[in-house]
């Protein structure tokens, strides 16, 4: 039996066709009347191209409600930095469960955080946006997903 594997790969790296098949299967979701052909045809994709491809792609916040989220921050050492960026995270409606934070070196540290994606939660990419946007956060990865 073959084990299947999964990438987690940026947006800009993916073949046209690919992300044909996910604005497809958005309309699809959104537009309740539409079919597959018209939805095909609606981002110019054949039809056939669609179905092997239909249940290969998807984007990453469809595959992580209910799941840990594990990223890593680099950020100022400022008092009150880490509580902006947990309560971005209450405000996402996720649920913290790890934090790791270094010893600040040259006024930077890193932090290791853990958050359950909840069904109720905002889009992941609209919470990662989020953090990212506050002042002193410098670097922000996905380290993975579970």
């Amino acid at each position: 039996m073959d084990s299947e594997e999964y990438y987690l790969v940026k947006k800009q790296a993916l073949p046209e066709v690919l992300l044909k098949v996910v604005e497809a299967n958005r309309l699809l979701n959104t537009e309740k009347d539409m079919t597959i052909g018209e939805a095909a045809e609606a981002v110019g994709l054949s039809r056939s191209s669609f179905y092997k491809y239909k249940e290969m792609v998807v984007p990453f916040h469809e595959n992580s409600r209910g799941k840990t989220v594990n990223v890593m921050l680099q950020v100022n050492d400022e008092p009150g930095l880490l509580s902006h960026i947990l309560n971005e995270i209450a405000r996402c409606k996720a649920n913290v469960l790890t934090i790791q934070q270094s010893i600040p070196i040259g006024g930077i540290a890193s932090v290791a955080l853990g958050f359950e994606i909840l069904p109720e939660s905002l889009e992941v990419q609209e919470l990662l946006d989020g953090i990212k946007a506050i002042k002193g956060v410098h670097y922000l990865k996905i380290l993975g997903r579970e």
